[in-house]
């Protein structure tokens, strides 16, 4: 089993403050809102994907009602991207890095969490890919636009992998730091070089006009 170690858990609050900051910097440059509505979608994105993890495997409550240190992270992230969203935009590239580690974190740790309890690994996939994704859907769609995951960019993608690969080394005994390291190296990996090329999934052609 993978542990609560101070190392994940900091890992975990960082891609929570990544995510949150990132969601709410999105929902800034989409909309107009005022603070309530910025730092709230901060904080569905933060929080959106252990949520809804904890309610597909049965973890009630979700952490991050039960831990205040996210609801406080998360409401930071959204809090900070409302004052300094044009500073921010200068620190574009690190923050895209922040987002890609908690991309990588929250994936990984998804997958685990269902493995501890028994989940088989497709099962265990499919839960880590959604505990890294779920959050920025949830902003997506509260701003009335389609999913990013379902239309651009490499996203959904490195979560599936890394989740993956966590399944695929707990098959072989590697279930610990080590499965959780390379799952989530992998999944931030072929994230950024997706960024760094503006890599796509495959689209469906334009038809003819």
């Amino acid at each position: 089993m993978l542990g609560p170690s101070p190392l994940w858990l900091v890992l975990d609050l960082l891609g929570t403050f990544a995510f949150a900051l990132n969601g709410a910097l999105t929902a800034v440059r989409a909309e107009r809102l005022d603070i309530f509505g910025v730092i709230a979608l901060g904080m569905f994105t933060g929080l959106g994907g252990g949520t809804i993890r904890d309610v597909l495997i049965d973890s009630l409550p979700p952490a991050t009602f039960v831990d205040w240190r996210y609801l406080a992270v998360a409401a930071s992230g959204g809090l900070i991207a409302f004052i300094l969203t044009r500073r921010l935009d200068r620190i574009a590239a690190a923050i895209t890095i922040l987002d890609a580690v908690g991309l990588s974190v929250f994936a990984v740790l998804g997958a685990y969490k269902a493995l501890d309890l028994g989940f088989g690994i497709v099962q265990a996939v499919i839960v880590g890919t959604i505990t890294g994704v779920g959050g920025g859907t949830i902003r997506d769609v509260l701003i009335g636009r389609i999913p990013t995951v379902l239309r651009s960019e490499l996203y959904a993608i490195p979560a599936l992998i890394g989740a993956t690969c966590v399944g695929v080394g707990d098959a072989f005994g590697y279930h610990g730091t080590l499965g959780a390291v390379v799952g989530a190296l992998v999944c931030l990996t072929i994230r950024l070089v997706g960024v760094r090329f503006d890599l796509h999934a495959p689209r469906v052609p334009d038809g003819p006009d």
